[in-house]
């Protein structure tokens, strides 16, 4: 497994092991990201005034764990190791793609006021919120897996949970394969909780 780096007990000890990435001042080659697969059209839109927000949702800034909380793609090698992909950087921590990525599939279904901005200063009477539990690379699989908890809060107070989960097989530990194969995998589970959403009503 030449292409995956491992984490040390302590994670800085992780840069200085032969054949580890280097952060130094070069940087990669390229980087990861997720691209939606259905938009909205130009020129589509919605709107909602502050005092009411019913039509709006917001997607509140998704929780993952550690080993995502990083730039890198982890690997799970076995139950109780995990590595990185060498080679394989994304452009921003996987939550905030994903939170994006969730946002602009919404909004393509058309007719609801989509908030994924931190800044925006409407509160919106429905949210999304959840934990993005794996974004990553099996090794014993060779599958690229993307797992994320959901919780909706509608207009009523109601409180609604779901796991979503998709996953590609028979995908090379090689970022030139992981990347788009998880940039598919990310979009089944956007347009699924997308649809959770507006046919829950």
């Amino acid at each position: 497994m030449t292409r995956l780096v491992k984490m040390g007990a302590i994670g800085a000890a992780a840069l200085t092991m032969t054949g580890c990435i280097s952060l130094g001042s070069e940087p990669p080659e390229s980087l990861l990201t997720l691209s939606p697969s259905v938009t909205a059209d130009a020129g589509t839109g919605a709107d909602a005034s502050t005092s009411d927000a019913s039509s709006a949702i917001s997607i509140l800034p998704l929780e993952a764990p550690a080993k995502l909380d990083a730039l890198r793609v982890p690997v799970a090698v076995s139950d109780t190791e995990i590595a990185y992909l060498q080679e394989a950087f994304w452009v921003e921590k996987p939550a905030r793609l994903f939170r994006r990525l969730l946002g602009e599939t919404l909004r393509a279904r058309g007719g609801t006021l989509v908030l994924d901005n931190d800044d925006t200063p409407l509160l919106a009477a429905q949210s999304i919120r959840g934990t993005l539990m794996e974004m990553g690379y099996d090794a014993p699989s060779s599958s690229v897996i993307v797992r994320f908890d959901a919780i909706r809060t509608r207009e009523d107070g109601t409180v609604m949970s779901r796991r979503f989960e998709a996953r590609e097989t028979g995908i090379l530990a090689e970022p030139a394969s992981v990347g788009p194969a998880l940039n598919r995998a990310a979009n089944t589970v956007a347009d699924e909780v997308a649809s959770w959403v507006t046919n829950a009503g």
